[in-house]
């Protein structure tokens, strides 16, 4: 065969793997892209992630760093440079980090300065993996490798051959302190740097030994080099330790942190790493990633889906980061972000529960209750030592986005059977949310005097996003209501949270057939632009939050005129064009361009609040509508690539429902037993419990085109509802669906096989 013949052909086969058919996953690990979401900026999210080294909620988290201290977007993909390896903690760019240190290999000479020390590097030469990062420094000719535990991590550094090889440790500035220990081979520091949210005593300690000894070793302050000072304390320190090395010669790094001193990181570091080798701690990694990952196995996919999947997997895997060590005595303690004393028990940080409520904390009572049960005693452990439950922590509170929806993460637990911590403590901080401001905008709840007096929380009376916080605090309270109503409440109280969880009905205007900002004295706010993001509503317009009426959607539909004009309102969403105003924020903000670029109309998948609204064409009998516009969204706005989200990762959450959708269902009201169905990605779907036992999840001829549900059949028996139930999928079995290419328009259709409403279960 010609040159030009086997260049073709290479081509196909090429295209053909990335389109063939994978039949078993044995690493999963090894099908995650953590560039997903990498090739992001503040103008236009693409994901706003980094490539987090880190095992499943860990408690430090490492990451290559090519822009400037203090940035959010700390990894950009279009990057060229790579400035250090950085300790970090960061949940969102928006956010930022807190707890951060940074290691650096220089050659030749001594570079310490953030922007002198940065080396050139290229995609081509980085591995990004959950458990492996690896790259080549193209200026100091060194390649960089890491490997993480839970609150440890190893790094290695291939050196060229050179007199002058040179690791530069950066404790960042706002406050630090660095101790080179040359006998121990050690360096030992703390770091200050946050970004809000910590006590005045927060401090993260760290160790970090080194397995060469030292030839050099000098101190630094801000842009001066301290030589023959081995200990400082400054706004801004760090430490540059020297070497001669032979080509290739390896220089490995063992490296751990505390929030409570520096007794307890040495404790983490010999406890999760101790002797073992690089190549030890990274199979170690890899397993932990592959059991967990491997909790649900895929089969008849194509490699892009396979890939995707697990990529959302992994993102939904790696926060609320655990907050807590482990000491001595092998007791579970943590440091407070709250008071800053180090108290017992767990403690997890850096979740924003406006996203997290909708799939990413009901993924977790499904396949891992036990870390359920630790978030809830962490939450427990968080209102003791604050006085308020946080909704947006990293560490501490945040004055970030609106609602109380710790209150649905706490009732969905309890109400699945997630027990092992102090439930009436937690509702006693619920029922004080129900009743009070707090101390920032985004705890407590703001307006609760004007909602819980009016019914809502009027526009006119300066509380920002006040139908966005009308319809949360609704949906909140339905679920205090089910929560209620478990633990034997007295019935005024039961009573109360169910008349107010209906509160969404006063904010809906029959003329438009949308929700829309009431003023104090009951006249809805004029002019209403139903396009119009923020002002009334939270990143968003009135026709991405008018479907926040989770636990009531019959009674939404009932107030829109009944089921056909319903399903006339969602498919209206699809069919508008993408215009927008963005005067209340004065100019085109990112969820807004993400949006108008994604050519599906008024559908913003890239924020959260309408990321449910496909799948409620189930609770109007056109269950297909459903199916095809979830196959749209996973085909079309889905990829393992580094512009592979639509919008703001958030946490987990744009990634957990790919990978309920990819399940085929998904948990549109928290708070009940039920998954609302939709369509299954691959042809099987093994979901492997926490004790152990298999739900399947068969759809054999599944395809690109075989995308509409024909029948349904729950261990081997019809199944007509559109929707699952979570005591079905804790059981085991099979789930089976048989798939076709036309829409199958009689089964769903009866009310009777419509998924909960409160206004059906309540008439």
């Amino acid at each position: 065969m010609k040159k030009v013949g086997l260049l073709a052909a290479a081509l196909l086969c090429l295209h053909g793997a990335y389109s063939q058919t994978v039949n078993k996953v044995t690493e999963p690990a090894d099908w995650v892209n953590t560039l997903m979401g990498t090739d992001s900026k503040v103008s236009l999210s693409n994901g706003n992630t980094y490539p987090a080294i880190a095992l499943p909620w860990g408690m430090n988290f490492w990451m290559p760093q090519t822009n400037t201290m203090g940035n959010g977007w700390a990894y950009q993909y279009t990057a060229d440079k790579i400035r250090g390896f950085k300790q970090t903690h960061q949940p969102s760019p928006w956010i930022n980090d807190y707890g951060q240190f940074a290691i650096m290999p220089v050659t030749g000479s001594v570079k310490f300065d953030q922007h002198k020390r940065a080396s050139w590097f290229s995609h081509k030469s980085e591995v990004a993996r959950p458990y492996y990062y690896s790259v080549y420094l193209a200026d100091p000719d060194v390649t960089t490798e890491i490997t993480p535990t839970e609150r440890a991590a190893q790094l290695r550094f291939t050196f060229p051959a050179t007199d002058s090889a040179f690791i530069v440790v950066d404790a960042m500035d706002h406050g630090s302190y660095i101790k080179i220990i040359p006998e121990q081979q050690k360096i030992i520091g703390y770091t200050t740097k946050n970004s809000g949210g910590v006590p005045s005593n927060f401090k993260n300690y760290f160790v970090i030994t080194f397995d060469k000894p030292f030839t050099v070793s000098n101190t630094w302050h801000d842009s001066v080099l301290v030589k023959g000072l081995l200990e400082l304390q400054a706004d801004h320190t760090g430490a540059v330790v020297g070497f001669k090395t032979k080509r290739g010669e390896k220089v490995g790094i063992k490296t751990a942190s505390s929030f409570i001193s520096f007794e307890q990181a040495e404790l983490s570091l010999q406890r999760e790493i101790g002797g073992d080798s690089f190549d030890a701690t990274c199979k170690k990694a890899k397993d932990t990633w592959n059991k967990e990952l491997g909790r649900l196995a895929v089969e008849g996919g194509t490699t892009e889906q396979v890939s995707t999947f697990y990529s959302s997997l992994y993102r939904t895997m790696l926060f609320p980061r655990k907050f807590y060590e482990i000491n001595a005595k092998n007791e579970v303690v943590h440091y407070s972000p709250f008071n800053g004393q180090v108290l017992p028990g767990y403690m997890f940080t850096d979740n924003g529960f406006w996203d997290t409520f909708r799939a990413v904390h009901p993924f977790f009572t499904l396949m891992y209750p036990t870390l359920s049960a630790h978030i809830m005693e962490g939450l427990s452990n968080a209102y003791t030592e604050s006085g308020w439950l946080p909704e947006w922590a990293s560490p501490g509170h945040r004055d970030c986005m609106v609602g109380s929806n710790s209150a649905s993460l706490i009732a969905d637990a309890y109400l699945k059977g997630i027990r092992g911590y102090d439930i009436n403590n937690l509702y006693q901080a619920i029922l004080k949310n129900s009743e009070n401001e707090g101390p920032m905008s985004s705890v407590g709840r703001l307006g609760v005097k004007y909602y819980n007096s009016l019914g809502y929380v009027p526009y006119d009376v300066d509380v920002n996003e006040n139908a966005a916080r009308t319809l949360e605090y609704a949906y909140d309270d339905f679920t205090i209501f089910q929560l209620a109503k478990a633990l034997n409440r007295p019935k005024e109280e039961v009573e109360r949270f169910e008349k107010r969880s209906q509160n969404y009905r006063n904010l809906f205007d029959p003329e438009t057939k949308l929700m829309r900002g009431k003023n104090k004295d009951g006249k809805f706010q004029t002019p209403f632009n139903p396009f119009k993001w923020g002002d009334a509503f939270t990143e968003g317009n009135s026709w991405h939050y008018t479907w926040s009426v989770f636990h009531d959607v019959k009674g939404l539909s009932d107030l829109m005129g009944g089921k056909d004009m319903f399903v006339r309102m969602l498919d209206s969403v699809f069919n508008m064009p993408p215009v927008f105003d963005e005067s209340y924020y004065g100019t085109v903000i990112h969820e807004i361009r993400e949006m108008q670029i994604m050519n599906m109309g008024q559908y913003a998948h890239g924020n959260q609040p309408i990321q449910h609204m496909i799948y409620l064409y189930n609770y109007a009998g056109q269950p297909w509508k459903t199916q095809y516009w979830v196959r749209q969204v996973m085909s079309r706005l889905y990829k393992a690539t580094p512009d592979g989200y639509c919008g703001d990762e958030d946490n987990g959450q744009t990634s957990a429902w790919y990978v309920f959708s990819a399940m085929g269902f998904y948990p549109v009201c928290p708070g009940t037993q039920q998954y609302v169905l939709g369509t299954p990605l691959f042809s099987k779907l093994t979901m492997t419990l926490e004790d152990g036992k298999k739900m399947v999840i068969n759809a054999p001829g599944n395809s690109e085109k075989n995308l509409y549900v024909q029948s349904a059949a729950l261990n081997g028996k019809p199944y007509s509802n559109n929707w699952i139930s979570h005591q079905d999928l804790q059981k085991g079995g099979t789930l089976e669906f048989k798939m076709g290419a036309a829409p199958q328009k009689t089964r769903g259709t009866s009310p009777a096989a419509f998924p909960y409403s409160y206004s059906t279960a309540n008439k």
